[in-house]
């Protein structure tokens, strides 16, 4: 048993993080949130949605020592999922609007398999400690814990900011061990605004707020059954979350300026045989293949209806002629909800053919939600709505 102070056996444990594969890793002392009063705030305006498991379990999630009986310290890690050594950014009407964190494997699980071979080395090394695993799951506010164990600052954009970027996952790993906690990191975000200002929706009401009423990335990935017309233009061609608000922050648009060019995790990027899917290909995606080619994807948090859903609301507000022919064989689909969305772009579209599939459709629907959904559609084809320049909403 290593007999080495709290300070030594911080080092360590960095050091061994390191080694099992992740890019950067500080500790924080467990003890109650500073940001208790905000968190219920939050809570008590809604800004959750549905969300609400938030709503659960909140002492233990305002003071994670509850977690884990003993804890006293936290191993906090961050893993960079861009920019990725060797990948090219994604070309087509599909992925470019797919979250960089989503396009590769699970990173749950890629982290979790990496935290749990770390914590039993640690568990062998100092016999009678314990650790439990966390990442992204679970009552922890994983960035206030990490911003305490200086991988970050808490930005105007609610995500963790860091002079090498944002484009990072967390994950901790409590422990009965005591360890000497690293300084937290000063202010990045100083008077700029600029992802307040970019957000589409207003899902940045002020700095330092996400209200997830208002934000894509909840709306397509959280939300299940309809989304409601203001989400459905809100959303853009947005298919899986939303990357604007790291897109314009300044500490990502030149990752190499601090010495860091890129990460060597392959795995977290876009694999072949996913990236051959376009939009029309996953509107009218069949569940054999939506299994094989999500198979380990972050993108089944969505479901295959709501991956399909949120496609038939990018194809209608890219109004492109060559989605129609999908457009059109998703109202003969099995789901309402498909049915109902594929209406919608339908009427966006202006083309006359939709005017002709969707008085077709009309005729032989009996649900009541499709046929609202239809009659409005028709009204909207047949008036007309200007296409906007660009291919979406910005």
């Amino acid at each position: 048993m290593s007999t080495d102070g709290a300070t030594e056996r911080a080092a360590r444990l960095k050091g061994w993080a390191l080694e099992a594969g992740f890019d950067r890793a500080g500790v924080a002392r467990l003890e109650p949130s500073d940001h208790g009063e905000v968190f219920r705030r939050w809570l008590e305006r809604g800004d959750q949605a549905s969300m609400q498991w938030l709503e659960r379990r909140v002492e233990t999630r305002l003071d994670p020592r509850r977690l884990l009986e003993g804890a006293r310290s936290a191993l906090c890690v961050a893993l960079h999922y861009s920019p990725l050594r060797g990948e090219k950014e994604p070309a087509g009407d599909l992925w470019p609007r797919v979250a960089r964190y989503a396009r590769g494997d699970d990173y749950h699980e890629v982290m979790v398999r990496r935290l749990r071979a770390l914590g039993e080395r640690i568990e062998r090394s100092y016999p009678g400690c314990a650790t439990r695993t966390y990442v992204d799951t679970g009552p922890i506010l994983e960035r206030e814990l990490a911003q305490r164990a200086g991988l970050g600052r808490i930005g105007k954009n609610t995500n963790l900011l860091h002079r090498q970027g944002s484009w990072f996952l967390l994950g901790e790993l409590l422990l009965t061990l005591e360890l000497e906690p690293d300084q937290p990191i000063g202010d990045l975000c100083g008077s700029c605004t600029l992802c307040l200002e970019a957000c589409p929706t207003g899902a940045l009401p002020e700095p330092y707020r996400l209200d997830s009423r208002r934000c894509i990335s909840y709306w397509t990935i959280e939300h299940r059954g309809a989304l409601p017309p203001e989400a459905r233009e809100g959303n853009g061609d947005w298919v899986f979350g939303c990357d604007v608000c790291q897109e314009v922050c300044p500490w990502n648009r030149k990752p190499g300026r601090h010495g860091v060019l890129d990460y060597d995790h392959p795995e977290l990027g876009l694999p072949t045989g996913r990236g051959e899917l376009d939009l029309a290909a996953l509107m009218s995606l069949e569940r054999d293949d939506y299994v094989e080619r999500f198979r380990g994807s972050p993108m089944k948090r969505a479901r295959r209806e709501g991956l399909r859903r949120n496609a038939l609301v990018a194809a209608g507000n890219r109004r492109e002629p060559s989605h129609l022919s999908a457009l059109v064989a998703a109202l003969d689909d099995d789901d309402a909800v498909i049915r109902g969305h594929a209406a919608w772009a339908l009427g966006r579209s202006a083309a006359p053919e939709s005017c002709a599939a969707l008085a077709s459709a009309l005729r032989r629907e009996s649900d009541a939600a499709v046929r609202s959904e239809l009659l409005a559609a028709l009204r909207c084809a047949r008036e007309g709505i200007p296409r906007r320049a660009g291919s979406a909403p910005a």
